[in-house]
């Protein structure tokens, strides 16, 4: 594995340490954790919830109206 130095001020280390400890893991384990969040973030622009929705409603309703009407009976107004 690719070693990397990393300059961070004494508080961020301080921070990044901590962190790490209180979650039983090592400061390396938290920085490759952090990293392939930020893959899958890329890979995943829409949450899979989202996506799964996706598509369910027509193109050609105006939700916006749909929308008011629904609160219209729902309110009564």
């Amino acid at each position: 594995m690719p070693e990397r130095t990393v300059q961070l001020s004494k508080e961020d280390a301080e921070t990044l340490e901590a962190y790490a400890q209180e979650q039983g893991l090592t400061v390396d384990e938290v920085l490759q954790r952090f990293a392939a969040s930020l893959r899958r973030m890329n890979v995943e622009d829409i949450h899979p919830e989202v996506r799964e929705i996706t598509g369910l409603v027509p193109s050609d309703v105006d939700a916006k109206k749909a929308h008011a009407q629904h609160q219209r009976r729902k309110h009564g107004s």
